[in-house]
Parts: structure tokens; C-alpha cells; sequence
């Protein structure tokens, strides 16, 4: 058991952190560098450049990790390709952005397909796999499950598309998806050891490739994970979810997620609704924080302390 758990979370670590003053050095001869909108914080413009596409680095880890437990535990498969496919399509996305210098990347429409067609052959392993079960267990209800019947496909494919771009909108600040996810992956990890889920392996992966990243990706940053992070990490929350029937529990222990995505859907409304006016001062919600005066460093810290305490009260939940 200790195997499974340790050793996942220490290889993945040392891959991650050994491949850092490799890659990072590479990605800046590349100048494959970060561009910084003009309308965001003006502290932010000093980031301009940085090396992007550091999702690899602890993407690597976490593969390198779970190549040693495959054979004995099959049902880490799911995650790590649901983690992987999204990592493609937002390394295709940033590929496109920083080296072919298309500032657009993929266009909506071709970034919602792959998001689409990964999910699917999510969804094909499930359908096929015996030990699957759609039923999602209730929050503070020990023992409870909801089953939507035929309603679970399209409800999976929005929680775990919806997952995803929270993710994806939380990567904003030095550190903070890495942080907030790092923190996700231990509360899965937790009760992947707990109910004997045969997960636990990748959870824990994800746990220490996170904690190697973030020696080169807290404040100030050398290097940001791109889309090619943070869509994998995404995929990985929602996966892992899945495979312990959790779905439910993602509002509460990834209520960053689900804040920072819903400020971006309710400025925009109401920005068109109301003839220009603004709900933030900025969406999504991490850059409204900073231009009310916080610093970077205290958003991210305030973010993962709340996530610490929200995974505390699943925990509770269970």
C-alpha cells in the first residue's frame, strides 16, 4: 500500500524538479514566451516572456510515475489519458499561440472538438468498464447515490468540459492552479486510499508533480504551465472524480474553479445586458482580487487556504 502512495508522489516529484532547469532554459531560447494581455493588472506586463508551456514538466512526472503501477492498477488508465488529452489539446493551443506566433491558437470551435472527442473516449472506458458506475454519491448522505439514468452521458460531458475550463480560467497567477490542484489531489488521493479505489497511484502522481512545478512556478515565476497544463489538470480533477463516483463533490472542493469560471460568465452578461457596465472590476474573479488592492502572493494563498478548508468539509462529507 505505502508503495502506491509514496513513491508515485516522489517520482513524480524528482522528474518534475530535475526537468525544470533543463526544459525552462529551453523554452526560453524557443522564446516561446507568455504574452500578457493589455487590458490585464499592469503588474502583470513585466511577465511578458516568460517561458509558457511548462505543463509539460510535471505532465512528465506524472506519466514517469504511473508507468511503474499500469499492470497492477489498471484504474488509473482513465485518469492519466483524460489528463494526457486535455494536456494535447492545450499544448496544440499553445503551440500555435507561442511558436507558430498565431496570437488566436485554436480556434473555439476546434478547441471545444478535442475537448469533445477526449471526453468521448472517456466515456466509451466507462461504458465498457465493469467496475464503473455512473451514480454519483450525495455530499453528507453516507451511503446515498443519484443516478440521472440516460441523463448521466450529457451530464458527464458537462462536468467534465465545465471542469476543465475552470481550470483553465484559474490559471491566471504565479503558483495559483498549481496550489489549488496540488491541494484537490490530496483530498482524491485521501479517499482513494480510504475506499481501496485503485487510484491512488495517479493522485498521488499528480500530488508531487504539482509540488516539483511549483519550485519553478510561484512567485515571481520562471515558467508558466500554459493550457497545456492546466486544461490536463482539469481533465485529471474531473477524471479522478469520476472514477470515485465524486462529481458531486468538485463544486465544494473545487470551488475556486467553479467561482473563477462563473465571474467570467456573469461579467460578460451582464456586461451585454446592461450596456457596458461590469460586475468585477475584472474577470475572472483572481484579477478582480488584484486590482482591489491584494497581491498576488495574498490571492493565491486566500484561494488555496479555502480550498484547504472546502476539501476538509468534503472530507466530512463523505
Amino acid at each position: 500500500m505505502m508503495t502506491s502512495i509514496v513513491w508515485p508522489v516522489l517520482i513524480s516529484f524528482g522528474v518534475s524538479a530535475l526537468l525544470g532547469p533543463v526544459v525552462i532554459p529551453f523554452l526560453r531560447k524557443l522564446k516561446i514566451g507568455q504574452t500578457i494581455r493589455e487590458e490585464g493588472p499592469s503588474s502583470h506586463r513585466k511577465k511578458s516572456g516568460t517561458p509558457t508551456m511548462g505543463g509539460l514538466l510535471f505532465l512528465a512526472g506524472v506519466t514517469a510515475a504511473c508507468l511503474f503501477f499500469m499492470e497492477d492498477y489498471p484504474r488509473i488508465l482513465p485518469i492519466l489519458f483524460l489528463t494526457l488529452g486535455f494536456g494535447l489539446v492545450g499544448f496544440l493551443d499553445d503551440y500555435i499561440k507561442v511558436v507558430l506566433r498565431r496570437s488566436m491558437g485554436l480556434s473555439p470551435a476546434q478547441k471545444m472538438l478535442g475537448q469533445i472527442l477526449v471526453t468521448g473516449v472517456f466515456v466509451l472506458y466507462l461504458i465498457r468498464d465493469p467496475q464503473a458506475d455512473l451514480a454519483m454519491k450525495i455530499p453528507f448522505l453516507p451511503g446515498r447515490t443519484l443516478d440521472f439514468g440516460i441523463w448521466n452521458l450529457p451530464i458527464l460531458f458537462f462536468v467534465v468540459i465545465g471542469t476543465v475550463n475552470g481550470t483553465n480560467f484559474t490559471d491566471g497567477l504565479d503558483g495559483l492552479a498549481g496550489s489549488v490542484t496540488a491541494l484537490v489531489a490530496v483530498f482524491f488521493s485521501a479517499v482513494a486510499i480510504g475506499t481501496k479505489s485503485g487510484i491512488e497511484p495517479v493522485t498521488c502522481a499528480v500530488a508531487g508533480g504539482l509540488l516539483g512545478f511549483l519550485l519553478f512556478n510561484v512567485h515571481p515565476a520562471s515558467v508558466f504551465m500554459g493550457d497545456t497544463g492546466s486544461l490536463a489538470l482539469g481533465g485529471f480533477v474531473a477524471g479522478a472524480a469520476y472514477l470515485l463516483q465524486m462529481p458531486l463533490f468538485i463544486p465544494i472542493v473545487g470551488f475556486v474553479y467553479l467561482a473563477e469560471v462563473l465571474s467570467v460568465i456573469l461579467q460578460v452578461f451582464w456586461y451585454k445586458v446592461s450596456g457596458g457596465r461590469r460586475i468585477f472590476r475584472m474577470a475572472p474573479l483572481h484579477h478582480h482580487f488584484e486590482l482591489c488592492g491584494w497581491s498576488e502572493t495574498r490571492v493565491v494563498a486566500v484561494f488555496s487556504i479555502v480550498t484547504a478548508l472546502l476539501c476538509l468539509v468534503a472530507l466530512a462529507g463523505l
